[in-house]
């Protein structure tokens, strides 16, 4: 049961990280809507929904972070630990009992989309909303992928992915 507990305290955490994020950023970029838009921010607004989708929401999610936190969630549901469960959204995201590859991985990634994050709120409306929305698009992708992934991980086969866990040291 308490595997159980983890795994779903975990997926359930991120899936409202990434839907806040979905429902705020979505806000902001619809009012980039209240400038008039010319050709040329319709072109950027076009080419950053594709861009995102791609290099976010399929490269990001799909084949990367979505198959191994559902993955990870799983391994928690089989192997549970007390403080793994307490820290099941860190654990699933890899930052805890994670190989040190992942961990500094996840690290980084997490430090450059903060600095994308506080560059981002230095542009002026229509160009943050454009941005806001392509993060939209690639975050939204996420949370389905993640569900989706989360499904077929807790089905009879064990997931593709690899949960990157650390060695237990006996």
């Amino acid at each position: 049961m308490l595997g159980w507990v983890g795994a779903l305290w975990g997926l359930g955490a991120i899936s409202l990280l990434l839907g806040s994020a979905v429902y705020r950023l979505g806000k902001l970029g619809i009012a980039a809507f209240e400038v008039p838009f010319g050709m040329v921010h319709w072109a950027v607004l076009a080419a950053t929904l594709v861009f995102m989708a791609h290099a976010e929401g399929y490269r990001g999610f799909q084949r990367a972070f979505s198959p191994r936190v559902a993955a990870r969630a799983r391994y928690l549901r089989d192997h549970p630990r007390p403080l793994h469960v307490l820290l099941a959204p860190l654990f699933c995201m890899g930052f805890i009992h994670a190989t040190p590859r992942r961990r500094k991985t996840s690290l980084i990634l997490t430090a450059a989309i903060l600095v994308l994050i506080l560059l981002v709120r230095l542009l002026p409306q229509p160009w943050r909303g454009i941005i806001d929305l392509g993060v939209v698009v690639g975050l939204g992708w996420g949370l389905i992928s993640l569900w989706i992934f989360s499904l077929r991980a807790f089905g009879p086969e064990p997931p593709a992915a690899d949960p990157e866990v650390a060695e237990i040291r006996p």
